[in-house]
C-alpha cells in the first residue's frame, strides 16, 4: 500500500531523514520507534504532505504522492492524527468530527458522514454522549479519541497516528491501544508511532526502528520483542508498569 524509497527531509540546513525506506502492506499495523529527536514525526509529517521532502520518493497505491499538497494526500486516502491531538478547542465534538468529512466529495457527504458517525460513536461511545461539548473541556483520553474520530470522518485507507497514548493514564492508553487494533481487524492499515514500544510492537505486526534520521533494523513484532538490543534501547526495564 505504501512504499517509502531513500526519503531525505530537512528543515533548512539541518537533515532530519537520511535515505529512508519501508513498506506498510494493506491490513497491517506497522510501528516505528526510536528516541525523542530521531526523525519520527518528521516521517508522518512527510508522508501526510506537511513537509516536502529534499530527495526520495513516496508511493501510495501505486502513486507517486511526494509532490502532493496534504489536502489532496487526504482525499487519497491517507489521515494524520498529529502530535498533541490539535483539536478545534471551541468546537464540539460533533463540529470537530464533522470537519474531519471536508475531502468526502459533496455529493457523498451528507451520507456518509453519517455512516462514519455511526462508526465512531460504536468505537468510542463517549464521544457520542459528549458530542454537544466543547472539544476543549474534554479528557486528555476523551480527546485522543476524538483526533482519532476526526481523522477517520474521511474514510482513510491508511491512517498515521503520532503518539497517540502520550500524556494518557495507562488504563485509558490500554483503550486506545485497543481500538487501534480495532481498527487495522476492521480493515484500516495503520502506520503508527508510539514512545510506549512494547504496547504498540503488542498489537503491530511489524517495526521498524529509526536512530538519527535513518532506518536502523525491522523486523516482525515479535523479533523485535526478542531482541535484548532494543528491550535494552527502546523498551526499557520499567514497561511492565505502563503496560500491565
Amino acid at each position: 500500500m505504501l512504499r517509502v524509497h531513500n526519503l531525505r527531509t530537512s528543515y533548512g540546513n539541518l537533515e532530519v531523514l537520511r535515505n529512508v525506506s519501508l513498506h506498510v502492506d494493506a491490513g497491517e499495523i506497522v510501528v516505528l520507534i526510536g528516541a525523542n529527536g530521531a526523525g519520527k514525526s518528521t516521517l508522518l509529517n512527510t508522508i501526510a504532505g506537511l513537509l516536502r521532502p529534499r530527495d526520495g520518493e513516496i508511493l501510495f497505491l501505486d502513486k507517486r504522492i511526494q509532490s502532493l499538497p496534504a489536502c489532496k494526500i487526504v482525499s487519497r486516502g491517507i489521515s494524520l492524527v498529529p502530535e498533541g491531538r490539535q483539536l478545534f478547542a471551541p468546537l464540539t465534538v460533533l463540529e470537530n468530527l464533522i470537519l474531519g468529512a471536508y475531502s468526502v466529495p459533496r455529493k457523498e457527504k451528507k451520507e456518509a458522514a453519517k455512516a462514519r458517525l455511526e462508526g465512531i460513536w460504536k468505537l468510542f461511545p463517549i464521544l457520542y454522549q459528549r458530542s454537544n461539548q466543547a472539544a476543549g473541556t474534554l479528557s486528555g483520553g476523551e480527546q485522543q479519541m476524538l483526533a482519532v474520530g476526526r481523522a477517520l470522518m474521511s474514510r482513510p485507507k491508511l491512517l498515521l497516528l503520532d503518539e497517540p497514548s502520550m500524556g494518557l493514564a495507562p488504563i485509558v492508553a490500554r483503550a486506545i491501544f485497543a481500538a487501534i487494533k480495532r481498527l487495522r481487524d476492521e480493515g484500516t492499515t495503520i502506520l503508527l508511532v508510539e514512545q510506549n514500544a512494547r504496547a504498540a510492537l503488542s498489537i503491530a505486526n511489524r517495526g521498524y526502528v529509526l536512530e538519527v534520521g535513518m532506518i536502523v533494523a525491522e523486523g516482525k513484532s515479535e523479533e523485535l520483542l526478542s531482541s535484548k538490543e532494543i528491550v535494552r534501547a527502546y523498551l526499557g526495564k520499567d514497561y511492565k508498569e505502563v503496560w500491565e
